[in-house]
This record gives structure tokens, C-alpha cells and sequence, in this order.
């Protein structure tokens, strides 16, 4: 029987100190960048700061939307980082909105609009919890792959704070009541079944010669964002919830068209008629041969 390793043996200690490669620690570092900018969202929200308290919000969708792509492109994928993404989310798009949120209105409805606020977190929550579980789901259908099963958390924190760009925009504040409204249906609507399209599987080739303008107007959007953030925000949400019905839409083309393939009989099938006699595979009759039986 092989004997235990002892932890203070060598062999133990280079395990335990063994260094963690670079390609690891940057998205986690990234990832944790965008914990603080959610944590301090929320701070700046109880001290009335709005704007920069949106913007750390926004920043954090931008810093999700990055450590995924930098893990996959220097292959620094990890179990754990997988975890801390999923931490960070709930905190950055459940939490820190619903807060910032009641905050800005919702503290005017007392436990009513706690209790929203408080909605839209756990929404957060179970909404990242589902895809976690049915992220690997091999009954999921080919086509389901380009599809999100309700709103994703990054762009549920960003639909729920239209009315907060509205009024930095100068648009009178909604009544609390209304708010109150809007921020549960965002809630549900990342709960919910809805198909929303992701885009995951596109993959858009462009040109080498469209690749300067291409870079051009990355540019001039960033610009934009950052010359008119409340402007680009505001219509940027009302676009995405006017998408809402052609994602579920085009889902629904694409389950029709999986269902009609699955019930057409195959193509190699000749029709049946009813009428007809069965048929009778042809007996081949015996070969006659006039050459002696040595020659056969």
C-alpha cells in the first residue's frame, strides 16, 4: 500500500508554491477590475454621484465583455475564472443597479420599491444561474447555440438604467410608480423563456480592404460613446427592446423548420400506395450451362 505524501516533503512544496502562469491571472485581473468599478457604482449612488456611478456600470459591461475574449485568445481559461465571472455579474448587473436604482427613486415607495430593487437583483441572480446549469445541455437544438433564453445580465443593468440616461438628458423623472413598473418587466424579462439573439456564432470576415474603415468607425462610435454617453445609452436601450420580438421571431422560424425536417419521411423513400399489390422481390431462375460438369 503506497504510503501518503507527506506535506512537508519537497515534492509537497513545490506544488504549493508552484508560480501561477500570466495567461491565468489576466482575465481574473480584469474581472476583478470590474467587481471594484460595480462596488464603487454603488457607493457613489448612495452619495448621489449618478453619473459616475452609471458610467462605472457601464465600464463594467465593457471589462465582461472583455475577459472573456482575452481568456480565450491567450488561452487562459479557467474553472476558476469561470466562477469569478459569474460573481462578478451578480454583483455588477444584479446588485449594483437595484441599488443604484433606490438610490436615485425607488426609496420614495419605502419597502415597495425595496422590494423591486430587490426583484431585480435575485433576477440577476437565478438568470446567471440558469445559463450556468444549461450552459453544456446536449438536448439543446444546433440553432439554439445563436440564442440567449431570456435578457443576459449585462444587458438587463443597461435597459434598466434608461430611465436614469433619460434624465441626464433633461427629460422630467417618470413617475416612481412607473419605474417601479419598468424595473420589474426588465427583471422578468431576464427570467423569463424569451429566445433573444446573441450573435455568438456569427463570424464577420471583413476585407483587407475594409479593414481601415472598419477600424475608422470603431473610432468614431467610441468617440461618440464618450462625447454623448446618455444620448448613445438611451438609444441604444430602446433599440435592443424593439429587437426583443424579432429574436423571438426568428427562434420560432428556426423550430418550425427543425420540426418540419424531422417529420418529412426521407428522401430516398418511394411514396406507398395503398392499392398496389405488395411487392415480391424476383426469384432469378436457375442458370442453365450445356458444358461438361468437369468445366463448371
Amino acid at each position: 500500500m503506497q504510503s501518503p505524501i507527506d506535506p512537508k516533503s519537497p515534492e509537497m512544496r513545490r506544488r504549493r508554491f508552484r508560480p501561477i502562469p500570466v495567461r491565468l491571472l489576466v482575465p481574473n485581473v480584469i474581472t476583478l477590475l470590474a467587481i471594484c468599478a460595480g462596488l464603487t457604482a454603488i457607493r457613489l449612488s448612495t452619495e448621489g454621484r449618478m453619473e459616475l456611478a452609471v458610467a462605472l456600470i457601464v465600464f463594467a459591461a465593457v471589462l465582461d465583455g472583455v475577459d472573456g475574449r482575452v481568456a480565450r485568445m491567450i488561452k487562459g481559461q479557467s474553472k476558476f475564472g469561470a466562477e469569478l465571472d459569474s460573481l462578478a455579474d451578480f454583483v455588477n448587473f444584479g446588485v449594483a443597479p437595484g441599488l443604484i436604482l433606490y438610490s436615485w427613486t425607488l426609496h420614495d415607495l419605502n419597502n415597495a420599491g425595496w422590494i423591486a430593487a430587490m426583484v431585480f437583483a435575485i433576477s440577476g441572480g437565478l438568470r446567471l444561474a440558469r445559463f450556468n446549469a444549461t450552459m453544456d445541455d446536449p438536448n439543446k437544438p444546433a440553432f439554439a447555440a445563436n440564442f440567449f433564453t431570456g435578457v443576459p445580465a449585462p444587458a438587463g443593468a443597461i435597459l434598466v438604467l434608461l430611465p436614469v440616461y433619460l434624465s441626464f438628458l433633461g427629460v422630467p423623472v417618470p413617475p416612481v410608480m412607473l419605474t417601479t413598473a419598468y424595473t420589474l418587466l426588465i427583471a422578468f424579462l431576464m427570467v423569463s423563456r424569451l429566445p433573444v439573439f446573441s450573435g455568438k456564432t456569427v463570424r464577420l470576415r471583413v476585407p483587407p480592404a475594409m479593414v481601415l474603415p472598419v477600424f475608422v468607425s470603431v473610432i468614431f462610435f467610441v468617440a461618440l460613446l464618450i462625447g454623448y454617453p446618455w444620448h448613445i445609452l438611451s438609444v441604444g436601450s430602446v433599440l435592443y427592446l424593439a429587437s426583443l420580438p424579432w429574436g423571438w421571431k426568428t427562434y420560432r422560424g428556426h423550430e418550425r423548420a427543425a420540426a418540419a425536417l424531422a417529420a418529412a419521411p426521407p428522401a430516398d423513400a418511394a411514396p406507398s400506395d395503398p392499392a398496389a399489390p405488395p411487392f415480391v422481390p424476383p426469384v432469378a431462375e436457375p442458370a442453365t450451362d450445356d458444358r461438361p460438369a468437369r468445366l463448371n
